[in-house]
Parts: C-alpha cells; sequence; structure tokens
C-alpha cells in the first residue's frame, strides 16, 4: 500500500521555527514532485510548497516565501519542509502530497500534522 507520512508537528511560539518530513511507505519519492499543503480551521486547504522530481524547480505560497523552505535529502527518501519566523497565522494541518509524472493530480496524501503557533 502506498502511503505518505508527515511528521514534525507540535506547537511552537511564535517567531519559532519548525521542521516538517514527508516519507513514503510502500514506493520512493524520488520520481514524483512533492507539494506541501495546509488546512487551517474554517478554512479551504491551500498550497504551501512544491518541489519537482529532481529537485531543482521549487515554488512557495507568497504567505510563506522568505519564510519557508522546500528540500529533498539526498537519497530523496524524504522531503523536507523547514518553516521559520512562524506566526498564529501559520497554524493549521500540514499535508504533503505525490504527484506523478505525467499526471494532473496529487495522488498520494499523508494524514497530515498539526502545527499550532501560539504563545
Amino acid at each position: 500500500q502506498l502511503q505518505l507520512v508527515e511528521s514534525g508537528g507540535g506547537l511552537v511560539q511564535p517567531g519559532g521555527s519548525l521542521r516538517l518530513s514527508c516519507a513514503a511507505s510502500g514506493f520512493t519519492l524520488e520520481y514524483y514532485a512533492i507539494g506541501w499543503f495546509r488546512q487551517a480551521p474554517g478554512k479551504e486547504r491551500e498550497g504551501v510548497s512544491c518541489i519537482a522530481s529532481g529537485g531543482g524547480t521549487t515554488n512557495y505560497a507568497d504567505s510563506v516565501r522568505g519564510r519557508f523552505t522546500i528540500s529533498r535529502d539526498n537519497a530523496k527518501t524524504t522531503v523536507n519542509l523547514q518553516m521559520n519566523s512562524l506566526t498564529p497565522e501559520d497554524t493549521a494541518v500540514f499535508y504533503c502530497a505525490a504527484l506523478p509524472l505525467g499526471s494532473p493530480n496529487y495522488d498520494y496524501w499523508g494524514q497530515g500534522t498539526q502545527v499550532t503557533v501560539a504563545s
């Protein structure tokens, strides 16, 4: 069974940092573009960042650009989202998703990890 598992969420104070990781079970992430999404209470899910399968192309939402960094590890077994200068507006459930080559849709999704920014 193909699964994605997120980790690294938690409670952090405003201005703090967290590092989320996305790992695959049952397949390798190497040939997939990976996206990070988030959904805050009462809001629609929004795209946060994505990275191409080769790792050379990344994109960020305007709300996180300059604060978040997406990366793949050298073995391409995980995709990480380093989040700095967190604000309460970043509070959400964060999900990673895998986009197969040639597919228009993110076919695989993780269960999500909660990020709470509060003092």
